[in-house]
């Protein structure tokens, strides 16, 4: 794997660390967003000062949400992720693919698709 490749799953795994288990926001973009940030989640706007808003406040009503990540694979410029997010431990929580774009080694666009994990499934297979 090439040394680019390495750093952009580097800045994604550390973003996803600071920003959504540890809830500190404010580091997650100092550290690993660029100065842009375009953004396809239909619930966030574009921007790193409407994301820094939207899970500032999304971390107040839910202090105990995390993730675990299950797969991450990094191609070109893109950085495609599998985990598991609880909006708290209780739930189930949602099974999640996370797709970043990273310019100059630094996030600048988001995708995702977010799946809720299923109570009962017709196969013995894990959604992870």
């Amino acid at each position: 794997m090439s040394a680019q490749l390495e750093h952009n799953r580097h800045v994604v795994r550390e973003f996803l660390d600071l920003v959504f288990n540890q809830h500190a926001v404010d580091e997650g973009i100092a550290r690993c967003m660029g100065p842009s940030y375009r953004q396809h989640n239909p619930q966030v706007a574009d921007g790193v000062e409407n994301f820094r808003q939207f899970f500032t406040a999304f971390f107040r009503d839910f202090p105990l949400s995390s993730l675990v990540i299950k797969r991450l694979i990094a191609e070109d410029d893109l950085v495609a992720v599998h985990l598991h997010w609880q909006s708290h431990p209780d739930q189930p929580g949602d099974a999640v693919m996370d797709f970043f774009r990273l310019e100059d080694g630094r996030i600048v666009e988001h995708w995702d698709v977010i799946q809720p994990v299923a109570m009962q499934s017709a196969n013995a297979n894990s959604m992870f």
